[in-house]
């Protein structure tokens, strides 16, 4: 693959329009760059789906930001900033009750990802992932 820089920042209203667009973006630059998306999609959008659910006000977007390992160039870091510092994701994430309707985003995230974790920012949090991407597909 050329040595091209790969990575993509943009920020999405906290709508669920906004969550839609968040993994339909992704996906584009993932096959523009030549890697299956899949896995990545899936990422994207539970971290989406979270920042909606949890983090909905006005005038507070998300951002996305997808960035592939230049050393590592199998490697991608999906970074989802919201302005909710208060709304922390749990730090082990377990399957709800088999009734539940939500609460297994984070699980998905957790079983999809080679790493996951959440870092402060000044004005909110960023939750990040670490997938692998497939360059098969290609």
């Amino acid at each position: 693959m050329p040595d091209a820089k790969r990575e993509f920042t943009r920020l999405f209203s906290s709508t669920r329009r906004g969550a839609h667009l968040a993994r339909i973006d992704a996906v584009r630059h993932l096959v523009a760059w030549g890697y299956g998306a899949d896995v990545p999609a899936l990422v994207v959008a539970e971290l989406a789906a979270n920042a909606v659910a949890h983090c909905r006000a006005p005038g507070r977007d998300f951002q996305l930001h997808l960035a592939v390992d230049p050393d590592r160039p199998s490697l991608l870091r999906i970074e989802l900033s919201d302005a909710c510092a208060d709304r922390l994701p749990p730090p082990h994430p377990r399957l709800p009750d088999a009734e539940a309707e939500g609460g297994r985003g984070l699980v998905l995230v957790a079983a999809l990802s080679l790493g996951w974790g959440v870092a402060d920012r000044p004005y909110g949090k960023t939750v990040w992932a670490e997938v692998l991407l497939d360059a098969s597909e290609v």
